[in-house]
């Protein structure tokens, strides 16, 4: 069985690491590459960037930011926000990063995962879903760091994004980020089962429970946190250790 994986998310606006609550009353919380090299010595198994801003505002990742990460983390590290084209996936590859997270510029144009999937190989290529409940049956895509509703269902979505050659799916539960209420388990268990690459899940990290229940019943390959492990509510080696008693195949810190 492969080991599960503990991702911390880092999302980044004007240089700086913020969270909020359903990507709304967002607060600053610490330096993106002093807190990337604490998760990365405490034993996470990679580590996601989010610029949360760069495809709202039109403008150009933060590479400077990208390359000292690189420099001070021995872990993986995937990087999004204003990923556009190839060549932007090849400037961030470059910068250190392993692999790139797209989010709205794939539903914008669904084959630059193929392209990039083609030239840099889809275990670099991430395909990230913004997704919120807009009816009592339908689990919608958004774009613009939740801003635009596209109207696209987040599980056929998915289930494209994977035909087209995303190696790794992040599912953003929007309705649970930063509530602490739990993960997605339903719709993480949904799009695992419809798709044959690994999944990461994301929104509603509150407990070690909450953990262990995404990794069994959710189905899913990661799980992703944020406030919990910025606050230290939860420290990544006691997270382990609870899910190692659990049964859950995990790389020990």
């Amino acid at each position: 069985m492969l080991a599960k994986r503990i991702i911390p998310c880092l999302d980044v606006r004007d240089g700086r690491v913020v969270k909020g609550k359903k990507f709304q009353d967002i607060q600053d919380v610490a330096n993106p590459v002093e807190l990337a090299k604490r998760y990365s010595d405490e034993g996470a198994d990679e580590l996601v960037f989010y610029d949360i801003t760069a495809s709202s505002d039109n403008r150009d990742i933060f590479l400077d930011i990208v390359e000292q990460v690189a420099a001070e983390i021995s872990i993986p590290f995937t990087v999004g926000g204003g990923i556009r084209t190839v060549e932007d996936v090849h400037r961030v590859l470059r910068a250190g990063a392993d692999k790139v997270s797209i989010n709205s510029a794939a539903v914008k144009n669904p084959f630059l995962l193929t392209e990039a999937a083609l030239k840099f190989g889809s275990q670099c290529v991430v395909l990230s879903i913004d997704a919120k409940t807009t009816s009592e049956h339908e689990i919608s895509v958004f774009l613009n760091g939740g801003r635009v509703d596209t109207n696209m269902n987040a599980v056929e979505w998915a289930v494209r994004g994977a035909e087209l050659g995303a190696g790794e799916l992040v599912i953003n539960a929007m309705d649970a980020d930063g509530v602490k209420d739990g993960y997605h388990i339903p719709l993480t268990k949904q799009i695992a089962e419809s798709v044959n690459i690994p999944i990461v899940a994301s929104g509603g990290a509150g407990s070690f429970e909450h953990f262990s229940k995404v990794l069994t019943n959710g189905k899913a390959d990661a799980a992703l946190a944020a406030s919990v492990f910025h606050y230290d509510e939860i420290r990544i080696p006691d997270l382990k250790d609870y899910l190692i008693r659990n049964n859950i195949a995990i790389r020990s810190v």
